[in-house]
């Protein structure tokens, strides 16, 4: 697919839920509409800048608007917090907060945050034959036992304080997306034979990475063998601009200078958990999830995906 689909749209109830202004509960803010929904396209530094400054300041940033779960989904990822799997690339730490949009954004506990995105060269498990455009080596050449139908994907369930905390690697590229991690937050399941069974998907989203930051990443090995034209955050069909309201994570690097030591990424998952969103289709709002590269494969996702034993 090609071209820039950026679709703003919001729902009533959400919007009623910011538009009032600063309501400060728990020492979380939801910030107004004007900030939330900016119309205007920010540059990457603005962006960056204010992703910092509002998690320094303790405002709770909303994501207003869920996107479709694109084309490399699979159900039952494993609850575990490493999904690395011995899968090769910058170390990544992410820790997300799910607070509640609807009620002051008060913590989540018992939230389940599950994340998918692909290597340092473009592959999801699961689609390992996948084209992810540009000049890559084949998924089987990184070198790593991990298993085909899980690496990169797992669950995680919130604390009493609302907080998931996932250790990964920096996620590559694929065309025509730029860099991206794909989520679902789901209420009401729970954990059953290392998997998450039963509730209700609340959002479906995506995160995303400053361009300076991703663009430095990308000529360290691995990530330096996959060569082409990368889709920047301007570009992106998904991203609409809206800094962290959209899923722009704050990135902190492990060692300054040194990128290859890897980044602690932050971000609040504003919700309501009240709501269900499949995350498939027209009226979830936001852009398309990208269509996979021509030679993708398609059908049923592996029978066997997964069923490796969960660790926490």
């Amino acid at each position: 697919m090609t071209g820039n689909h950026k679709d703003k749209s919001i729902t009533r109830r959400r919007a009623i839920a910011v538009t009032g202004g600063t309501v400060v509960a728990g020492g979380l803010a939801v910030t107004g509409y004007q900030a939330a929904f900016a119309d205007t396209t920010t540059t990457d530094a603005a962006a960056t800048a204010t992703t910092t400054a509002s998690e320094s300041s303790g405002t709770c940033m909303t994501l207003m608007s869920s996107v479709t779960e694109g084309p490399y989904y699979l159900d039952n990822a494993l609850v575990r917090k490493d999904i690395t799997e011995g899968k090769s690339g910058v170390p990544l730490t992410l820790r997300l907060t799910v607070v509640d949009a609807t009620d002051g954004c008060t913590p989540v506990p018992g939230a389940a945050v599950e994340i998918w995105h692909c290597d340092a060269w473009g592959y999801y498990s699961g689609y390992t034959t996948a084209n992810p455009g540009g000049s890559a080596p084949a998924e089987s050449e990184d070198g790593s036992t991990a298993n085909d139908n899980t690496y990169l994907r797992g669950y995680q369930i919130a604390n009493a304080n609302g907080v998931v905390k996932f250790e990964t690697i920096f996620p590559g590229w694929y065309t025509p997306r730029t860099c991206h991690i794909h989520l679902k937050v789901h209420t009401g399941g729970q954990k059953e034979d290392g998997t998450y069974e039963g509730g209700k998907v609340n959002y479906t989203g995506q995160l995303f990475f400053a361009d300076d930051i991703a663009q430095q990443i990308f000529t360290l090995e691995p990530y330096s063998k996959h060569s082409g034209s990368y889709t920047t955050l301007d570009n992106d069909m998904v991203y609409d601009g809206g800094g962290a309201s959209s899923g722009l994570l704050t990135l902190k690097p492990v060692k300054k200078a040194d990128p290859s030591k890897g980044y602690r990424g932050f971000l609040t998952l504003g919700i309501d958990p009240d709501a269900e969103n499949t995350g498939a289709g027209s009226g979830d709002g936001g852009g398309e999830g990208g269509t996979p590269p021509s030679d993708a494969p398609t059908g049923t996702p592996p029978s066997d995906a997964p069923s490796a034993s969960a660790s926490s």
